[in-house]
């Protein structure tokens, strides 16, 4: 009894410690997986964020295919001389009043297609949001700022939505391509347009003296 009485304190720390160790390890290994799955949950979001931002992109280049808007043309029934002359009865007569009607909505549909095709052509001739924020940014004499372009060319054009993430894509392609000049003061990012002659920007023309 004694001896039993001695060795059950002994495994009972023995299972505690190791219960302890146990738990500290799965704790641990929960933290772990945790902390990737909020790493690529915002890499996700990071990555829809984006797709969202070039998606609009492409919509404001002028990229995207458009789709078609102009409804097909219904095809136009045979003639149906030769039935009605060898069958005169009074059901080929019935069918005949009865399909004239469906004929007539296809005249009503002329209207719409051509204010839809006008409303096509109104929109492609608009300049595309890459024209305008260029001519916009030629015509400032100080830096601006991809939130104050948006705001001033929202102005311009109500009709349009332009917001500041698709501006700001628009003004880096425009730097990539060497027709605008990105800096930044303290944490914020301007835009100054280049000229396509001499290669200087519209705030070191101002600066440059008479």
């Amino acid at each position: 009894m004694a001896e039993t009485t001695a060795t059950t304190p002994g495994l009972t720390s023995h299972y505690t410690a190791q219960v302890a160790d146990d738990l500290e390890r799965n704790t641990k290994e929960q933290e772990r997986i945790g902390a990737e799955i909020a790493a690529l949950q915002q890499q996700l979001s990071a990555l829809q964020q984006d797709h969202t931002v070039l998606v609009n992109l492409q919509q404001a280049l002028g990229l995207a295919p458009a789709p078609a808007e102009s409804a097909p043309v219904p095809p136009v029934p045979a003639p149906r001389k030769k039935e009605e002359s060898k069958a005169g009865t009074g059901k080929q007569a019935r069918a005949k009043k009865a399909s004239a009607p469906s004929r007539k909505p296809a005249a009503k549909k002329s209207p719409a297609k051509e204010a839809s095709a006008r409303a096509t052509t109104d929109k492609a001739a608009q300049p595309t949001l890459v024209d305008t924020v260029r001519a916009h940014l030629a015509e400032q004499s100080e830096p601006r700022s991809a939130a104050e372009i948006a705001t001033a060319l929202g102005r311009q054009h109500p009709e349009r939505d332009i917001k500041t993430t698709v501006v700001r894509n628009t003004l880096e392609s425009l730097v990539a391509k060497e027709q605008a000049q990105r800096s930044k003061q303290g944490s914020s990012v301007f835009y100054t347009a280049v000229t396509p002659k001499s290669g200087a920007t519209a705030q070191e023309k101002q600066d440059q003296p008479a």
